[in-house]
């Protein structure tokens, strides 16, 4: 029998990439989304109401695994405190509806796999690797990662296998992190932001979605795992090689830091700082990385 994969966040760029990968191993997807849509011959819809409380049970019985990546983006919006309680409560709202199901249905699913991300180790900037082990930092960003993952324990709880799944930058053809940062660089205006120093830990979305896959096939996974290749490139490396496959040399000043802190707040952490991280887990794991060299990868989004 065909084994049903629930997710959360199914519209958004990760998810798109991720049903379809899904589906191509086998099995059959389903969706919660905010607006009603049409099933397709592959995909079936759910609706759900974070504001009013609202889910539709029967997504949740159909589930043989749940998927969660529905989330505020981080860098969307300046943080004021709604937009912070916003990008939190995006996160783990979700999971206390689908916690509320599961637990008054006794429904067992195989496993609940949620996104997370390398944020959890703070808006720092240092030679430390992190690895899962390494403690949460005690910022906005360390604060959102830990609650959002503590709220994955209370499925976890139930006796349900736990996975989470702390992402990096993720890169893909005219969608993410590319979409925003690409069409500067195309047209000749790329540019370093502050120092440059900070590390910009990244994945390929088809490596990314490979690894929910094997998230959700290997049941020895458990608990976090990093997804970000570990190559120690920073802020100032990325712009230079971008730069270069669009046909020339940086030749925009760094944008200040203090410019930066200007225009985006407190937000301003997010592109300032970034840590190094090890993929020394999910590899021992058996998972390989397909994309590896940032050149490379940088082409393939490109192309």
């Amino acid at each position: 029998m065909t084994q049903n994969v629930l997710l959360t966040g199914g519209n958004g760029f990760i998810g798109k990439h991720l049903a379809n990968v899904l589906i191509e191993a086998g099995y059959s997807v389903s969706v919660l989304s905010r607006s009603a849509q049409e099933n397709t011959a592959t995909i079936t819809y759910y609706k759900w109401d974070l504001k009013k409380d609202l889910i539709d049970e029967n997504a949740v019985l159909k589930a043989d695994y749940i998927i969660h990546l529905a989330g505020e983006g981080i860098v969307e919006k300046r943080w004021t405190k709604k937009r912070k309680r916003a990008i939190l409560e995006s996160r783990t709202k979700p999971i206390d509806l689908i916690f509320s199901v599961l637990e008054k249905h006794n429904k067992k699913l195989h496993a609940f796999i949620s996104a997370s991300a390398v944020g959890i180790y703070g808006a720092i900037t240092s030679h430390k690797i992190c690895t899962e082990e390494t403690p949460p930092v005690n910022d906005f960003l360390g604060r959102t990662c830990q609650q959002w993952e503590n709220e994955v324990e209370k499925i976890g709880n139930l006796g349900i296998r736990t996975v989470k799944i702390r992402t990096g930058i993720v890169l893909g053809k005219d969608e993410g992190f590319m979409k925003k940062v690409a069409p500067n660089f195309k047209a000749g205006f790329g540019a370093v932001l502050g120092t440059g120093k900070q590390y910009l830990p990244w994945i390929h979305i088809e490596d990314l979605c490979q690894i929910y896959c094997k998230a959700v096939s290997d049941d020895q996974m458990h608990g976090p795992y990093n997804a970000a290749v570990t190559d120690n490139i920073t802020n100032a490396k990325f712009s230079k090689t971008l730069a270069h496959l669009f046909g020339y040399t940086i030749w925009m000043p760094k944008v200040p830091v203090f410019l930066l802190k200007i225009i985006l707040g407190e937000m301003s952490v997010a592109v300032l700082k970034g840590q190094r991280v090890s993929s020394e887990k999910i590899q021992k794991q058996g998972f390989e990385f397909q994309f590896t060299d940032l050149e490379r990868t940088l082409v393939s989004c490109l192309n």
